[in-house]
């Protein structure tokens, strides 16, 4: 097979290699960070990457123990007063004039009307389109935003806002604050906080709370898999297709989990 040179762009470098290395270290990666193109280094990252020989001790996982501990104080605190918090989950994505968007804002008046706060991740989409429900109808709306590799701005419509640098200590608020998780049309992400939820009420790290499927024609093809396969190979049970409940109406939503709430299942 012939072999080509690769062009160098600059007419630099010859004869040396124009694949970028990846960082070894944290102090690499953070060396790097400064470079155009490169990827943004995270915290989750660091903390998540097996530790090299040359990483500093200042760096390593027991010293970062401390800001992990000083996040969950500060979102400890920030969401003491919320009591009665509704999640609700779906696409950065989604834009303005999508039925969806709307109908999350549609759903999040509702849950503010009817004395609910409404919590999200804090971003564009439909985390915007809940918040923006509960802000205009002079509810609490609460954004939980994270530190991502790439830029995620808040969005405007909160009262209370957080930022958070570990994912696990940001979805630890969602558990910890939510009567309910309201779960429209999204990706990886949705799909995370959907099946983290299932899986502590079915093992029982929680207590049944109910987490609502909005928007039948995006879910209905993911729950008939769930109960043809996963039940069906006896990886769950019958009775674990009723932790979801599906519907397509803001008013059904709220009704649902009002009438949860009500009878005490949180």
């Amino acid at each position: 097979m012939a072999q080509t040179k690769a062009k160098n762009p600059k007419g630099k470098g010859a004869g040396k290699s124009a694949k970028t290395t990846e960082p070894k270290t944290v102090a690499d990666a953070r060396k790097r960070e400064s470079e155009p193109g490169f990827w943004q280094v995270t915290d989750d990252e660091i903390l998540l990457r097996s530790p090299e020989p040359a990483d500093d001790y200042t760096t390593s996982d027991s010293w970062r123990v401390f800001r992990i501990m000083s996040e969950f104080v500060d979102g400890f605190d920030s969401l003491a007063t919320i009591t009665r918090g509704v999640s609700v989950f779906g696409s950065a994505r989604t834009r303005e004039d999508d039925p969806m968007y709307i109908a999350a804002q549609e759903t999040s008046r509702l849950l503010a009307e009817a004395g609910f706060e409404v919590i999200t991740g804090g971003g564009p989409g439909i985390m915007e389109a809940a918040n923006r429900g509960a802000y205009e109808a002079g509810g609490v709306s609460v954004g939980c935003n994270i530190e991502l590799p790439f830029e995620q701005s808040a969005n405007p419509y909160q009262t209370k806002s957080l930022s958070f640098q570990y994912f696990f200590v940001r979805k630890t608020m969602f558990i910890k604050y939510s009567n309910a998780y309201v779960i429209f049309p999204g990706g990886f992400g949705t799909m995370d906080e959907l099946f983290e939820a299932l899986t502590l009420i079915q093992t029982k790290k929680i207590r049944n709370f109910p987490v609502v499927l909005f928007g039948s024609a995006y879910w209905k093809g993911l729950v008939s898999w769930i109960s043809s396969t996963m039940v069906s190979e006896r990886n769950i049970s019958p009775e674990d297709m009723g932790l979801i409940y599906m519907t397509d109406s803001p008013q059904d939503t709220v009704d649902f989990v009002v009438k949860y709430c009500s009878n005490g299942m949180r």
